[in-house]
């Protein structure tokens, strides 16, 4: 098992393969992801602002070591996800192999582009289930620990991050009112994710 980037998804047909740059693997994202949880999992002082650079390159031997520390039972949700990925393959070939409307080449090519992105399907596959794994980590620390604010340098892969840590904050079982914005300072731009539930509570921002 190992966590490695390998592209975006792919649309498979009886024609070809091509793949969706819209849709990144969301391995880009994972490597900002775990350091913000190192950055966020510590002891804070009430009402005292901290910095954290986060410019380190995490290898993948060093993020797949902290995803098994961090996530629960992480082997075993991995092999889940291999197996149900599997599962959903051999799916597809079953469903091409019983198409009435390909014909038996066309059939064929199918059936051969499937088998051709099969790894690149378990290995993105798994590479989102440990970014998903790593926001429920942030969403709990954010909770925990009482963090009504996140600030990071506005770049695509951190605005990613933050919209996503958003996303599970809504979704849980008490769903948490956040806000994202943006600013200028000082001829940088920055993005901003404000945690409202907590505003009024422990103050620990970042």
């Amino acid at each position: 098992m190992e966590v490695k980037y390998v592209g975006p998804k792919p649309v498979i047909s009886h024609t070809s393969i091509h793949f969706d740059s819209n849709k990144e693997d969301k391995y880009v994202y994972l490597n900002i992801a775990l350091q913000l949880v190192e950055a966020l999992d510590h002891d804070y002082i009430k009402n005292k602002t901290y910095d954290h650079l986060l410019d380190v390159s995490l290898s993948d031997r060093e993020m797949l070591d902290i995803l098994q520390k961090r996530c629960p039972n992480f082997s075993d949700l991995m092999d889940r996800t291999n197996n149900n990925v599997e599962d959903e393959i051999e799916e597809n070939l079953q469903r091409t192999h019983e198409n009435s409307i390909l014909n038996d080449e066309e059939k064929e090519v199918l059936e051969k582009n499937i088998k051709l992105m099969r790894d690149y399907l378990i290995q993105r596959s798994i590479n989102k289930k440990a970014y998903y794994c790593v926001m429920k980590l942030l969403a709990d620390i954010v909770q925990q620990d009482h963090i009504d604010q996140i600030t990071l340098p506005m770049k695509q892969n951190y605005v990613h991050v933050l919209h996503s840590l958003q996303g599970t904050l809504v979704k849980e079982k008490m769903p948490i009112d956040t806000k994202l914005t943006m600013f200028e300072k000082d001829k940088a731009f920055y993005v901003t994710l404000k945690v409202v539930n907590l505003l009024q509570s422990g103050h620990k921002p970042i």
